[in-house]
């Protein structure tokens, strides 16, 4: 039977943090458990291998649609929910939203979060609705850009912590900051090898790392095949890294469970076909071999509850 080591790390820290850490006070006034800054999350993109945690069933097409809406800059929760991803819909609800002074916003409206910021940082956001092209820095180009114009640059980065918008955002971000490094070929004919280190402040670590995780490979994935790279590997380091009370009887049943190996990840379009890191589609991708557990419910933690589809 193979050992899936990478996904024992995760499960590792989700005991260690309901072992020992400190029961704290959150804003959502649910309670967690937390430590700081534990040893970093380090998983394999090399062969498409591709870091889907196999004791649950995570929600894979949710992952893709948020991560395609944050790179085409959108901001209107009310988008993703009208594919069905209902995952930012209780901080874009009115209720939400009054509660956090931004009563002027529609429901939907987000604020300047994530995808603005990855492809409009510095721009002066409006409304969600609003046209911003040609607006702010692009980071996100720049770092396509830099891959392959500069690989051993040390300033392959994007942020999406920006202080200036932070209090007009529905939620500040949790992760926040990416650096990219490029291993050049040492092997005739081999391919530059493509690696992301993702910082993350603020880590649910049962219901939303899971999720971030596969995201940020996906991405890694993604920015490689527009880079001519190889993707190599995803490493998560975490600030406050925490378990919410509610989801601790949840993660027990995880916990007892015997990873599986991680599934490949197929990109069915070749570059030219897709053109750009904005030209990729749902479709583009495909799963292969993802054999998980049943799907453990978990409640996300908000004003008010809402159910996060996993």
């Amino acid at each position: 039977m193979t050992v899936n080591s990478e996904e024992h790390q995760y499960l590792d820290l989700v005991r260690r943090i309901i072992a020992t850490g400190q029961h704290r006070p959150d804003r959502t006034g649910t309670g967690t458990y937390a430590i700081f800054a534990p040893p970093a999350l380090r998983f394999s993109l090399a062969d498409g291998s591709f870091p889907l945690l196999t004791t649950k069933r995570v929600f894979t097409r949710g992952i893709i649609e948020e991560l395609l809406w944050f790179i085409s800059g959108c901001t209107d929760g009310k988008v993703l929910t009208a594919k069905g991803v209902n995952i930012w819909e209780g901080n874009g609800s009115r209720e939400y939203l009054d509660k956090v002074g931004l009563s002027h916003r529609r429901e939907g409206d987000l604020g300047p979060v994530y995808g603005f910021q990855w492809r409009h940082f510095g721009a002066e956001y409006k409304t969600c609705d609003d046209d911003y092209t040609g607006q702010g820095v692009d980071q996100l180009a720049q770092v396509i850009e830099k891959i392959k114009t500069n690989p051993t640059d040390r300033r392959i980065i994007f942020t999406a912590w920006n202080p200036k918008d932070l209090s007009i955002m529905a939620l500040p971000p949790c992760h926040m900051f990416c650096q990219f490094f490029v291993t050049l070929p040492t092997e005739p004919d081999s391919k530059p090898r493509l690696s992301c280190l993702m910082y993350q402040r603020s880590c649910d670590t049962g219901l939303g790392v899971p999720f971030n995780i596969a995201s940020y490979a996906l991405l890694t994935c993604m920015i490689a095949l527009m880079t001519d790279t190889e993707p190599h590997e995803f490493i998560l380091q975490m600030g406050d890294a925490h378990v919410y009370a509610n989801h601790v009887e949840a993660l027990n049943t995880q916990l007892e469970r015997e990873p599986r190996e991680f599934p490949k990840l197929v990109i069915k379009r070749s570059k030219e076909e897709i053109g750009s890191i904005d030209g990729f589609k749902v479709d583009d991708f495909e799963i292969v071999g993802y054999k998980p557990y049943n799907k453990i419910g978990m409640t996300m933690s908000v004003s008010y509850n809402v159910r996060f589809q996993c």
